[in-house]
């Protein structure tokens, strides 16, 4: 049976995307892919106005904004790879991608990985 409250909330995503020029929107097609790859099971949503990924608590966030794209992985995902994201501007939980710049897709599928294992880890610790 098809779940439709999850395939509105990924057409929520695919009207936020179209929002963007075509090229943003190819580098946001392509996040959304990688965080897919990383974490087949986690539900896509829009929270806080932007396209998040929840799996036993939410995964991560992204965002586009007009030179780079924000990506947000709690304060966990930014400290665990800390070193991978040094040469980026950062915030408390926020790292900016600049769209000038290749994105560094190996790094953001290891830190949705990281987030998934930790989310499902932290759930099965509860109980």
């Amino acid at each position: 049976m098809l779940d439709t409250k999850s395939n509105s909330r990924s057409q929520e995503v695919t009207e936020y995307i179209a929002n963007f020029p075509i090229e943003v929107q190819k580098v946001l097609e392509e996040l959304r892919t990688t965080i897919q790859n990383a974490a087949p099971e986690a539900e896509e949503l829009i929270s806080y106005k932007m396209p998040a990924y929840k799996y036993y608590g939410i995964l991560v966030y992204f965002a586009a904004y007009k030179n780079h794209i924000g990506f947000y992985a709690t304060p966990t995902g930014h400290k665990e790879f800390e070193r991978d994201l040094a040469p980026y501007k950062q915030g408390k939980g926020s790292v900016q991608f600049p769209l000038n710049q290749p994105m560094p897709w190996p790094i953001i599928t290891k830190i949705v990985q990281f987030r998934a294992k930790e989310n499902l880890e932290n759930f099965q610790n509860k109980g």
